[in-house]
């Protein structure tokens, strides 16, 4: 006898929004717009003093981790609160790297060798970035392993890691298993991310000394499972990049005035911010199910995770398009911050390729076979043109029928009342 699945939870506990009020709190007084431009104009946009804040004083960085390793015993559902509040802000911690997906390979390691880092890991005190490319989708193929060249001596090199410089281990695939590699002992080449609140880098290894955490089978298998869990929490940020577009669009066009009036009042424009509220109401409710999947271990995570991710991703894109587009001549300066969220969605949705991967594993995963129908045999001969007629009409009335359609399309004849056109 087959047990009910237990429905989706979408609403907030109490505990989450209290966790929420303490993020937002924080973000409000450390993390403003205008300090959020600066940074990322000097090149280096994280900052520890905030990241301290997050993950130690409020203990962001080790939800995700049990209690007899350090960490809060969470879920998934309070590490998308956090990175809703993020998103919200578009600030640049390296929560998504560090608090998730790496916290996802060591556990999914389960070895005594990632017990100590993720310990530190739930403190705080270490930040640690998985060396993979942002534009891994989970269900791609991993990319090629580093080689070890024997005891732990690691030669390879790895594109577009986000967070890296900010990072102090660096978790390696290699081809014997992970390493865990001081972030020191890699070469590290920043490049010029669209997203400048999220910088990338290449890490290049030079017989750079790492220690094994897990082999290659198991390793492999933790990825898998990470990648899943940060494409599903990553559409929480997503959500809270929208919302914020959403809410600071309505304050512009409601205090806005043109012809004596404020904006917001023309009917175009409230059709526009309706149809836009829609979609970020129901971005929520496919961002909350993939919390929630993740949370309860369901086995139709995947295909929660892929509709949320299709989805969220093109709502944030049109929610900040949106902001910029009806703030006017302000939405186009350097100043607002309408161009931090435009870029943060837009990154992450040529990043996380949504329109290829997560949209081929929804009708994968969702579609139907296509049903088999007998397709009619193909006539043989020429192609019959005139009509049927019955067999006992005499020939003057045969002649009568064959003639008067094409004596019509000739003209020769009017053609009667009624009679529609061909």
């Amino acid at each position: 006898m087959t047990t009910a699945a237990a429905p989706t939870d979408l609403l907030y506990s109490e505990a989450e929004e209290e966790l929420r009020s303490a993020v937002r709190a924080l973000l409000t007084d450390r993390s403003d717009a205008k300090s959020v431009l600066d940074r990322a104009e000097t090149g280096s946009p994280h900052d520890p003093a905030l990241w301290h804040s997050l993950a130690a004083g409020i203990g962001a960085a080790g939800l995700l981790v049990p209690e007899k390793l350090g960490g809060q015993g969470a879920s998934h559902r309070e590490a998308a609160v956090v990175l809703e509040e993020l998103g919200r802000a578009v600030a640049p911690a390296p929560y998504l790297t560090s608090a998730v997906l790496a916290t996802e390979i060591l556990l999914g390691c389960d070895t005594a060798e990632a017990a100590p880092l993720l310990r530190e890991l739930a403190s705080g005190s270490t930040v640690c970035v998985p060396t993979v490319p942002l534009t891994l989708a989970p269900g791609a193929p991993l990319p090629a392993p580093v080689r070890d060249l024997g005891d732990g001596i690691l030669t390879g090199t790895v594109t577009s890691v986000a967070d890296a410089v900010a990072a102090d281990v660096l978790l390696v695939l290699a081809d014997t298993g992970l390493h865990a590699v001081p972030a020191a002992a890699a070469r590290l080449a920043p490049s010029i991310p669209l997203d400048l609140t999220r910088p990338l880098a290449t890490v290049t290894l030079e017989a750079a000394a790492g220690t094994r955490l897990a082999d290659l089978g198991t390793a492999r298998a933790a990825i898998a499972g990470a990648l899943l869990s940060g494409a599903g929490l990553l559409a929480s940020e997503q959500l809270g990049i929208a919302e914020w577009c959403l809410t600071e669009t309505v304050g512009h066009v409601r205090g806005r005035h043109q012809f004596n009036r404020p904006v917001g009042s023309f009917q175009a424009l409230k059709h526009r911010l309706a149809r836009l509220w829609l979609d970020v109401a129901s971005a929520r409710a496919a961002a909350r199910a993939a919390a929630d999947a993740l949370a309860t271990s369901a086995p139709d995570a995947p295909l929660t995770v892929a509709v949320a991710q299709a989805y969220c991703s093109g709502v944030a894109v049109r929610a900040a398009e949106e902001c910029v587009q009806l703030h006017g001549g302000i939405g186009m300066t350097w100043e607002h911050p309408a161009h931090l969220y435009l870029k943060r969605a837009t990154g992450r949705s040529l990043s996380s390729p949504h329109d290829g991967h997560h949209h081929r594993a929804l009708r994968h995963r969702a579609a139907r076979p296509p049903r088999r129908t007998r397709r009619p045999a193909p006539r043989r001969g020429r192609r019959r043109l005139l009509p049927r007629l019955p067999r006992r009409a005499g020939p003057a009335r045969r002649r009568r029928l064959v003639g008067l359609p094409a004596a019509r399309r000739r003209g020769r004849l009017p053609r009667p009342v009624g009679l529609p056109h061909r």
